[in-house]
């Protein structure tokens, strides 16, 4: 919890957003270089696994830069999803996932050697900075270093296995819902136009390396905050998330035996016209901007925004998501124009724990606008 408290939060924005700048910076080189459209699932992945290195580890994986290093190269064999391989983890609804994963395929043993790997080198990175901190040489704010320094895991091994699965769990997620977002600012280039002006009114230019932004820029930028839980709204990462009564109750008067699973989807209550209106399905930033709507967006309970879900079990990392969300859409669309290279494309996701951004990765256009 220390790891995610509010003002923690707002001590990382200065990471994120550094991360964002060059991440914009360096697709305005591809873009110079190729004179090509840039796949912006692509780009998201890539500027996705730096932030969680550099704001969770202190560890900067450099994946904006080198695509096939030797940790990147790693968290891409672990998490394939192509066909076969996703057909025999979603097997794994119905049979034991250690069973599965024992079968002796290549798939299952890329996946073990990756798996392995990666926990030994996110050990290594643990110990390294244990050891800094121990000799007084390190006051970073990654999470990482406020894990260590709160001492809640007795052992570097608990603290790797929690690395690992924020990795899985903040990275992928951010990356989709990135994805989804700048395709809708494409299909609603008003809602693009007005967050680019509200972008170069609060921040910097890209081009000024020395110029701080901390998280106080972003309070002061509502239109961002609105377009930000829009997109949250429309592109939950996690579609659906499953709790089994321990005991048996009732839900609003149904009885509920125990042991019964109940599915609780994101994707249908956060576009439930009875929640939302008769506008649920539109991208509309607006709906968050009215009175007294800043954090309902209008709907009838909060409980009607389930991208995070609520209580005790919600997202701990919901507030490193949305800092990050609003750091890179500040560098993109701050910088660039960005349009689909057909207007006509559909946006079709499949989905297993996390939504899944398209095969061809969005192909778009980048655009550097003049004048920031």
């Amino acid at each position: 919890m220390p790891a995610f408290s509010f003002r923690h939060i707002k001590d990382l924005y200065p990471v994120l957003y550094a991360k964002g700048r060059e991440s914009a910076l360096t697709i305005a080189a591809a873009v110079k270089k190729t004179q090509q459209p840039q796949k912006v699932h692509s780009w998201a992945n890539r500027v996705t696994l730096d932030i969680i290195g550099c704001a969770a580890m202190g560890y900067d994986f450099n994946s904006l830069q080198e695509q096939d290093s030797d940790f990147v190269t790693t968290y891409r064999n672990l998490f394939d999803s192509e066909p076969p391989y996703y057909l025999w983890r979603l097997t794994g609804v119905w049979l034991p996932l250690g069973l599965i994963f024992s079968l002796p395929f290549p798939k299952n043993k890329r996946l073990r050697a990756a798996a392995a790997k990666l926990r030994s080198l996110c050990l290594d990175m643990v110990r390294k900075r244990r050891e800094a901190i121990e000799k007084a040489e390190s006051t970073d704010v990654d999470v990482l270093s406020v894990i260590l320094r709160s001492s809640v895991f007795p052992t570097d091994e608990d603290v790797a296995n929690q690395l690992t699965t924020f990795l899985a769990a903040g990275h992928d997620t951010t990356a989709s819902s990135l994805t989804l977002g700048i395709y809708l600012l494409c299909k609603h280039p008003e809602v693009q136009k007005r967050l680019r002006e509200e972008i170069r009114e609060h921040l910097p230019s890209l081009d000024d390396l020395n110029a701080s932004v901390t998280a106080d820029k972003f309070d002061q930028m509502p239109y961002m905050r609105a377009v930000c839980n829009e997109m949250l709204r429309l592109a939950p990462a996690i579609p659906s998330t499953c709790r089994d009564a321990t005991h048996a109750t009732t839900i609003q008067g149904q009885y509920v035996p125990k042991g019964t699973r109940i599915v609780a989807s994101a994707w249908a209550t956060n576009t439930s016209p009875e929640l939302w209106g008769e506008d649920a399905l539109e991208f509309k930033p607006e709906r968050w901007l009215a009175e007294g709507q800043a954090n309902a967006g209008g709907a009838k309970s909060n409980y009607a925004f389930l991208t995070f879900i609520h209580g005790p079990h919600s997202c701990i990392g919901q507030g490193f998501a949305k800092a990050e969300l609003v750091c890179i859409l500040a560098a993109w669309i701050g910088r660039f124009e960005i349009r689909l290279e057909d207007e006509n494309l559909p946006y079709h996701q499949t989905t297993w724990v996390t939504a899944r951004a398209p095969p061809n990765g969005i192909p778009a256009i980048f655009t550097e606008v003049e004048g920031w």
